[in-house]
């Protein structure tokens, strides 16, 4: 968890918008996003190779989008039409592995706390 610094989550009313973004120390194949409610499974929110290649969780539903920046040490991911069922823990996350999977990973970040209200 040391290798990752998360931020941006926040409060927001449904609609809103949160960026989040994370600072990998190191090069890594995959990061990404997953999000978990307490008592609840956790969910794949989105994966994002070196190629830039992304796959989204099936509820984004073109809400999010996700970027690296040119060192792909930083991950952005711009939550867009928030509503309160995205409301979570969200941890970003690294794997090293190919081809990347959503949901999988390495190591992952302590986490942000998204909370939308309606």
């Amino acid at each position: 968890q040391g290798q990752l610094v998360e931020s941006g989550g926040g409060s927001v009313q449904a609609g809103g918008s949160l960026r989040l973004s994370c600072t990998a120390s190191a090069y890594h194949n995959c990061m990404g996003w997953v999000r978990q409610v307490h008592g609840k499974e956790r969910e794949g929110v989105v994966v994002i190779d070196t190629g830039d290649r992304t796959t989204y969780g099936h509820f984004v539903k073109g809400r999010f989008t996700a970027s690296r920046d040119n060192s792909k040490k930083v991950l952005h991911l711009q939550m867009d039409n928030l509503t309160p069922e995205d409301t979570a823990m969200y941890y970003c996350t690294i794997d090293s592995r190919s081809p990347c999977n959503l949901g999988r990973f390495d190591a992952r970040g302590q986490g942000t706390q998204v909370t939308v209200s309606s």
